[in-house]
């Protein structure tokens, strides 16, 4: 379902659930209840960062899953699927060429080499050990070519293309990458995820520590504490696991750890 304009569409969706905004409650009739808008008043990141987005030029989406199946201890998978959905949507927009540059940064944003072209915010309401549903938000970066509230890395699919992409064209085609991305056995989903993971070949700088209050999650290169690591794997619980150049094995939540870009 199209909104022409909300606060955020993770909150909006909350709301529809409580039985609250009337006006779009036929959103929750569907398979997998999705509503999307070109324009948010006050988009949510990850820790509570806002999402800057130019009004009519890109896709911001949310989509609910009831009683998703997952246990309390394995719900990073919520994570992993829309950022797969995510991945494999914008990846039709791009040549052959630059499909590789493609990849899924911990633990859920989308990058094209060094730069953010989405980002990804999963919400999940618990019921004893078990997720009662979980609400996702994604914003793709579409038409936008131009960014001014400080974020540091952004990019979207016309600038890394040169080409106009359709946003409606964009919302029914991750609706079927969604959807066959939901078929997948959960070895299967882990795997793509692994497989393209940011920078998951070689030795790269990471720090431990917060690092900013900025709208970005990426420390700088002159930060203190840096060290160099390769990945090994994420967890089903999220935790990022770590091989330091010394042999060492490190283990990290969300926030504890940062890539240096």
């Amino acid at each position: 379902m199209y909104i022409d304009e909300t606060d955020s569409t993770n909150s909006l969706m909350a709301r529809l659930l409580r039985g609250e905004e009337e006006q779009y409650a036929a959103c929750l009739s569907e398979k997998i209840p999705l509503l999307y808008t070109t324009y948010q008043t006050a988009g949510r990141g990850q820790t509570g960062n806002g999402w800057e987005s130019e009004r009519g030029k890109n896709l911001l989406l949310s989509y609910l899953l009831r009683e998703p199946d997952v246990n309390i201890s394995e719900q990073f998978m919520l994570n992993v699927t829309a950022a797969i959905a995510a991945h494999r949507t914008i990846s039709e927009w791009l040549s052959i060429e630059q499909r590789p540059m493609l990849t899924i940064k911990w633990p859920n944003d989308i990058y094209i080499g060094n730069r953010k072209i989405a980002g990804i915010l999963v919400e999940n309401s618990l019921c004893g050990t078990k997720i009662q549903h979980s609400i996702a938000g994604i914003g793709i970066n579409v038409n936008q070519e131009q960014w001014l509230g400080g974020a540091p890395n952004p990019v979207s699919i016309k600038l890394v293309t040169g080409v106009k992409a359709d946003i409606d064209t964009i919302v029914k085609r991750f609706r079927n990458k969604l959807e066959t991305t939901l078929s997948w056995e959960p070895v299967q989903r882990r795997n793509y995820y692994r497989v393209h993971f940011f920078r998951r070949d070689g030795y790269w700088p990471f720090v431990e520590r917060e690092v900013s209050t900025a709208p970005t999650m990426n420390a700088t290169a002159d930060t203190e504490g840096q060290f160099m690591a390769r990945i090994e794997d994420v967890l089903p619980t999220g935790e990022l696991l770590l091989r330091d150049q010394q042999g060492n094995q490190r283990k990290y939540h969300f926030k504890q750890v940062r890539y240096v870009l």
